[in-house]
C-alpha cells in the first residue's frame, strides 16, 4: 500500500466496482488537490455516482485503494466510514431530500445540530449560508413552500454549513432549467472558492467546465480524457455546432 502525494486530499487509483455483475468502474485513479473544484463529466451509466460513492466512503470498491489525506478509506470500518462523512464531507444529490416539517433555515442547520451545536449557533451558522446563497428572505418557509431551485439552494446549503474538507455534488442540478442551472452552480463554486472547500462535481452538463478547476470524462465506468476548462469548452462549442 502507497500512501498518496502530499498535495492531493483526495487519491484513488486502479477503483473497481460493480453493480449487480455489472462494471461500473474499471481501473480509474485520480487525485484532487487541496481548494481544487474538480467535474466529473460523462452520460449517464458511465460510473460518475458511482466515483462520488467510492471517494465518499459511501461504498467500498471491490478492488483499489481510496484515500482522503493520509487515511485509507477502502480499510476503514463501517463506523469510521459514516464518522468521516459526518466530520469532514459534505454531500448535494440531484433531489433536495429536505425534511418537509423543518424550515429551510432548520434543514439548513441539521448537521450542525446534530453534531451536537447549540440552537443559536447552528442557526446563526445556518443564515449566513442560506443568505450567502441568495435564499436568506425564504428561511422561514417550509420546503413545498419553495421553487425546486430554492429547496436545491438550501441543499446547498446544508451540505456546505459544516464548512467540510471536501464537497461531494452529483449532478446537484440536474432537475433544473437552465437559468437556475447556471445560477446554482455559480453559487455554489463561489462559496466553495472562498472557504478553500474541495469540490468533486459530477455532471452532464460541459458547461461546468467553465466553473471548474479541471475535468476529467468517464465512459462505460473507464476514465477516458482529461481536459482543462478551455479544451472542454471548444468540445462543447463544436458539439452545438454540428
Amino acid at each position: 500500500m502507497v500512501a498518496p502525494p502530499d498535495n492531493d486530499v483526495l487519491w484513488a487509483r486502479s477503483l473497481h466496482y460493480s453493480h449487480n455483475g455489472s462494471p461500473a468502474l474499471d481501473e480509474v485513479s485520480l487525485g484532487v488537490r487541496e481548494g481544487e473544484i474538480l467535474a466529473v463529466n460523462g452520460p449517464r451509466g458511465s460510473g460518475k455516482t458511482t466515483l462520488l460513492r467510492c471517494l465518499s466512503g459511501q461504498l467500498v470498491p471491490r478492488g483499489g485503494e481510496v484515500w482522503f489525506n493520509s487515511t485509507p478509506l477502502h480499510t476503514m470500518s463501517a463506523v469510521l466510514r459514516e464518522r468521516l462523512r459526518r466530520d469532514r464531507f459534505g454531500w448535494i444529490g440531484p433531489e433536495p431530500s429536505l425534511v418537509p416539517e423543518l424550515s429551510a433555515w432548520e434543514n439548513a442547520a441539521l448537521p450542525l445540530l446534530m453534531r451536537g451545536a447549540s440552537h443559536r449557533a447552528a442557526k446563526t451558522a445556518a443564515m449566513e449560508w442560506l443568505e450567502r446563497l441568495d435564499i436568506g428572505p425564504y428561511a422561514r418557509k417550509r420546503p413545498f413552500a419553495l421553487l425546486q431551485s430554492q429547496r436545491q439552494r438550501v441543499a446547498v446549503a446544508r451540505a456546505l454549513v459544516t464548512e467540510p474538507a471536501v464537497l461531494f455534488a452529483d449532478e446537484p442540478t440536474a432537475p433544473l432549467h437552465r437559468t437556475d442551472r447556471a445560477q446554482v452552480l455559480r453559487t455554489l463554486t463561489t462559496a466553495a472558492r472562498s472557504h478553500h472547500i474541495t469540490v468533486v462535481l459530477a455532471t452532464l452538463d460541459t458547461e461546468v467546465a467553465t466553473l471548474a478547476d479541471r475535468v476529467i470524462t468517464l465512459v462505460d465506468g473507464r476514465r477516458v480524457t482529461a481536459a482543462r476548462p478551455s479544451e472542454a469548452e471548444g468540445r462543447a462549442a463544436c458539439s452545438l455546432s454540428v
